[in-house]
Protein backbone atom coordinates (compact mmCIF):
# COMPACT_ATOMS: atom_id res chain seq x y z
CA UNK A 1 0.00 0.00 0.00
CA UNK A 2 1.42 3.43 -0.92
CA UNK A 3 2.58 5.72 1.84
CA UNK A 4 0.92 8.83 0.48
CA UNK A 5 -2.40 8.29 -1.33
CA UNK A 6 -2.21 11.74 -2.98
CA UNK A 7 1.02 10.77 -4.75
CA UNK A 8 -0.49 7.52 -6.03
CA UNK A 9 -3.43 9.46 -7.49
CA UNK A 10 -0.97 11.77 -9.24
CA UNK A 11 0.86 8.76 -10.65
CA UNK A 12 -2.40 7.39 -12.09
CA UNK A 13 -3.15 10.72 -13.79
CA UNK A 14 0.19 10.98 -15.62
CA UNK A 15 2.52 12.48 -13.02
CA UNK A 16 5.62 10.99 -11.50
CA UNK A 17 6.97 11.57 -8.05
CA UNK A 18 10.57 12.09 -7.11
CA UNK A 19 11.74 11.75 -3.52
CA UNK A 20 9.99 14.60 -1.72
CA UNK A 21 8.66 16.21 -4.89
CA UNK A 22 5.85 15.72 -7.39
CA UNK A 23 6.58 16.48 -11.03
CA UNK A 24 4.84 16.14 -14.38
CA UNK A 25 5.58 12.89 -16.17
CA UNK A 26 6.41 14.15 -19.66
CA UNK A 27 6.85 10.62 -20.94
CA UNK A 28 3.24 9.61 -20.23
CA UNK A 29 1.93 12.90 -21.64
CA UNK A 30 4.02 12.33 -24.77
CA UNK A 31 2.54 8.88 -25.11
CA UNK A 32 -0.99 10.22 -24.54
CA UNK A 33 -0.71 12.92 -27.20
CA UNK A 34 1.75 11.05 -29.48
CA UNK A 35 4.23 13.92 -29.58
CA UNK A 36 7.34 15.08 -27.73
CA UNK A 37 5.95 17.19 -24.89
CA UNK A 38 9.43 18.18 -23.69
CA UNK A 39 10.16 20.04 -26.95
CA UNK A 40 6.78 21.78 -26.75
CA UNK A 41 7.54 23.00 -23.22
CA UNK A 42 10.97 24.24 -24.33
CA UNK A 43 9.38 26.09 -27.27
CA UNK A 44 6.85 27.76 -24.95
CA UNK A 45 9.66 28.76 -22.59
CA UNK A 46 11.53 30.33 -25.53
CA UNK A 47 8.50 32.51 -26.24
CA UNK A 48 7.10 30.84 -29.36
CA UNK A 49 3.38 31.17 -30.00
CA UNK A 50 1.01 28.23 -30.35
CA UNK A 51 0.60 28.87 -34.07
CA UNK A 52 4.37 28.83 -34.64
CA UNK A 53 4.73 25.58 -32.72
CA UNK A 54 1.78 24.04 -34.57
CA UNK A 55 3.31 25.00 -37.91
CA UNK A 56 6.78 23.71 -36.98
CA UNK A 57 5.64 20.41 -35.44
CA UNK A 58 2.64 19.70 -37.64
CA UNK A 59 0.32 19.44 -34.65
CA UNK A 60 -3.29 20.53 -34.78
CA UNK A 61 -3.64 23.86 -32.87
CA UNK A 62 -6.57 22.42 -30.90
CA UNK A 63 -4.44 19.48 -29.77
CA UNK A 64 -1.66 21.89 -28.81
CA UNK A 65 -4.12 23.89 -26.72
CA UNK A 66 -5.28 20.68 -24.99
CA UNK A 67 -1.67 19.83 -24.13
CA UNK A 68 -1.12 23.32 -22.73
CA UNK A 69 -4.31 23.13 -20.64
CA UNK A 70 -3.36 19.68 -19.35
CA UNK A 71 0.07 20.92 -18.25
CA UNK A 72 -1.38 24.05 -16.61
CA UNK A 73 -3.97 21.98 -14.76
CA UNK A 74 -1.33 19.56 -13.55
CA UNK A 75 0.83 22.43 -12.24
CA UNK A 76 -2.19 23.80 -10.40
CA UNK A 77 -2.91 20.39 -8.84
CA UNK A 78 0.72 20.00 -7.77
CA UNK A 79 0.74 23.44 -6.11
CA UNK A 80 -2.50 22.66 -4.26
CA UNK A 81 -1.17 19.29 -3.08
CA UNK A 82 2.02 20.92 -1.79
CA UNK A 83 -0.01 23.63 -0.09
CA UNK A 84 -2.22 21.05 1.64
CA UNK A 85 0.84 19.07 2.69
CA UNK A 86 2.47 22.18 4.19
CA UNK A 87 -0.74 23.17 5.95
CA UNK A 88 -1.02 19.70 7.44
CA UNK A 89 2.50 19.93 8.81
CA UNK A 90 1.81 23.30 10.42
CA UNK A 91 4.68 25.06 8.66
CA UNK A 92 2.61 27.89 7.20
CA UNK A 93 0.87 28.98 10.42
CA UNK A 94 3.28 31.85 11.10
CA UNK A 95 3.06 33.20 7.55
CA UNK A 96 -0.63 34.10 7.50
CA UNK A 97 -1.58 37.73 7.28
CA UNK A 98 -4.69 38.98 9.06
CA UNK A 99 -6.56 41.72 7.23
CA UNK A 100 -6.08 45.20 8.80
CA UNK A 101 -3.44 43.87 11.13
CA UNK A 102 0.29 44.37 10.52
CA UNK A 103 2.60 41.41 10.22
CA UNK A 104 4.53 40.95 13.45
Amino acid sequence: MPRNPAKSIFKERGFSDLPGDITIDEKSLSKKYRTNVHTLIRAWKRGRTDLEIARLTGLNPVTLQQIRNDIELSHRRIRLAKKKENMGLGQATGQRHIFLSPLT
